[in-house]
């Protein structure tokens, strides 16, 4: 976390005063804690805290470098400073504190004052404010402020006993400070139980320094006893203690370091940013369907009575694949063999990998008839390569709109799956071979083993098939075609983008394409607009053409009954109320 957190004291003589400080740095160290170090001073130990290993060391450097009173570095002059060292916490000379995070490679750096002059201008206005104007009730407990030039803070006021005090009490701050405002806000639970568990600790200890010398020497009753002394003269003579001789623990300020330390790296670690993809799309609208409907078709089952089913002809869910296959040999394994053996021996990559395999028109051709809706047939003897091609075309459709067969005994009428896979023996009707609206795809053994390259490398190579594109109404190669199409074409050919790129090219098309769906469905279906209307908003959508029309169309069976019931419940019913009127 981009943050600095200091230790506070409000000063009887000098006011409030930055005792302690601990800062994130992402870059080299400064010039204060970064030098060598010397034998016989470096003291090396490995906190834990919250799961958190940190190496914690002294450093040392030039005396000109130093963070002590003495330096040219910003803080105040020896002048101001107590002289029973009640606004110091480190000794002059010392060089402060580093911690290492070994997964990060970032170092938190403890001094009194931070190096920077910016900076120490941030803490000092900080600690003034947390000391005077900015406490809140009973003047103990967290309060927020700060403004986007001076940052926001966080800071806890709290006492420590101390039987030489004034009122045997002394005032002090935690303060957190960082730029971020609002994620300052939302790490205020974690802050203020993790300081004020630093602050207990502190108290605790204080109080134990303060109840051993109120036992030997009571304060209270020597005060009382005491003539009268001008104040002034009284302070002076009882300038303020060190938070170490209160606390009794000459360790303290490596504790500090260490606290502050992990104070700041869990804090940043507990916050992480968070994609929100906003709406479901509607492939995951009709993704929750079908798993709806088979959870009722499961709940209904009877498992205690198996029926038989019959074999001649295999349901068709939309998006999902079915098999038939003759009673003497299996052609589809079980699922589980089956996904084992895709992944094995899938052979088409990508659809630029099968552009590449086909050649540019008859993937052109092969592409506009999946568009369009029509059915998409493969002939060929290896199953796996069938499946492999309807996996990656399929991705050019919305869930809703994929139909699959994948690989068959006999031909399976267009109604009932776009994607149909046939092994090379089952006769097709001449008038699908001869129809507009199929394309046949037949893979054939090569009759020379370079006609087709290795474009990749692994698991199974394409060198060893012909593939011949056929259909009814073959693609004109000057016709403009679908508009989705041309953008395909344009990101599978352009080889800056990625496979992964092209992806998400691909689920970008499909949902600008699938809102158009929406609107046309809600214009024409719901609200029964004339075709002159309905004309004008195709030219507004930018899908006049015919094959933007017939795309829409096609694609509008693929939006989710979830959509279409909400635009049925929310159009119709002020509609219907209102003739009822």
């Amino acid at each position: 976390m981009n943050a600095i957190v200091a230790l506070c004291h409000f000063c009887e003589l000098h006011g409030p005063r930055t005792l302690f400080c601990t800062e994130v740095l992402h870059s080299p160290l400064p010039q204060g804690a970064s030098s060598g170090d010397i034998s016989g001073q470096n003291e090396q130990a490995e906190e834990e805290e919250g799961g958190i290993q940190m190496s914690s060391r002294i450093r040392s450097h030039s005396p000109a470098e130093g963070a002590s009173a003495d330096s040219s570095s910003p803080g105040p002059k020896k002048s101001d400073m107590c002289e029973a060292s009640g606004c110091r916490s480190l000794a002059g000379g010392h060089p402060g504190y580093v911690s290492h995070d070994k997964e990060t490679s970032i170092k938190y750096v403890s001094h009194q004052h931070p190096n920077h002059p910016q900076l120490f201008s941030i803490v000092r206005q900080a600690c003034v404010r947390s000391l005077s104007c900015e406490v809140c009730p009973g003047r103990e407990g967290p309060i927020f402020f700060g403004d986007e030039q001076h940052g926001f803070v966080f800071s806890h006021t709290f006492f420590i006993k101390d039987s030489l005090a004034r009122g045997f009490q002394r005032w002090y701050s935690i303060i957190t400070i960082m730029m971020d405002r609002i994620y300052l806000i939302n790490s205020w639970p974690f802050l203020l139980g993790k300081i004020r568990g630093i602050i207990d600790e502190l108290q605790g200890k204080a109080l134990k320094v303060f109840e051993a010398e109120q036992f030997g020497c009571p304060q209270r009753a020597q005060r009382m006893n005491t003539a009268f002394t001008p104040f002034l003269h009284q302070r002076n003579g009882n300038a303020a203690r060190s938070l170490t001789s209160l606390t009794n623990d000459e360790n303290l300020w490596a504790c500090l370091h260490t606290s502050f330390a992990w104070l700041l790296k869990a804090c940043g670690s507990r916050l992480t940013e968070k994609l929100l993809e906003g709406a479901p799309t509607e492939d995951t609208l009709v993704q929750m369907e079908k798993l709806a409907d088979l959870k009722e078709e499961s709940e209904g089952w009877d498992g205690s009575e198996e029926e038989e089913k019959p074999s001649s002809q295999p349901d068709i869910v939309e998006g999902q694949e079915l098999s038939k296959s003759s009673p003497e040999t299996s052609l589809m394994p079980d699922c589980n063999s089956w996904n084992v053996a895709h992944r094995r021996l899938s052979v088409f990559r990508s659809l630029r990998h099968m552009r590449q395999v086909l050649g540019a028109s008859a993937f052109r051709m092969l592409a506009w008839h999946v568009l369009m809706g029509n059915q998409v047939i493969w002939k060929a003897r290896d199953m796996d390569l069938v499946q492999s091609a309807f996996d990656v075309l399929r991705t050019m459709l919305p869930i809703g709109c994929v139909r699959i067969i994948p690989y068959s005994d006999q031909y399976e009428e267009a109604y009932r799956c776009n994607f149909l896979g046939l092994s090379p023996h089952v006769q097709i009707p001449p008038h699908i071979l001869s129809s507009e609206f199929a394309v046949l795809v037949e893979v054939r053994a090569a009759t020379r083993s370079s006609l087709y390259p290795t474009l990749f490398d692994d698991e199974q190579s394409l060198n060893k098939y012909e593939f011949v594109v056929t259909s009814g109404s073959p693609v004109a190669a000057d016709r403009v075609g679908p508009t989705i199409l041309n953008k395909i074409e344009a990101a599978l050919t352009n080889q800056n983008l990625s496979v992964d790129v092209v992806d998400q090219c691909l689920v970008c098309l499909k949902e600008e394409w699938m809102n158009k769906v929406k609107v046309l469905f809600k214009f024409t279906k719901v609200d029964s607009r004339p075709k002159e209307d309905t004309q004008k908003l195709l030219s507004i959508l930018g899908a006049a053409e015919e094959d933007n029309v017939k795309l829409l169309k096609f694609w509008m069976t693929g939006l989710s009954k979830t959509y279409k019931s909400h635009l049925m419940s929310t159009v119709r019913s002020p509609t219907s109320s209102e003739s009822r009127n």
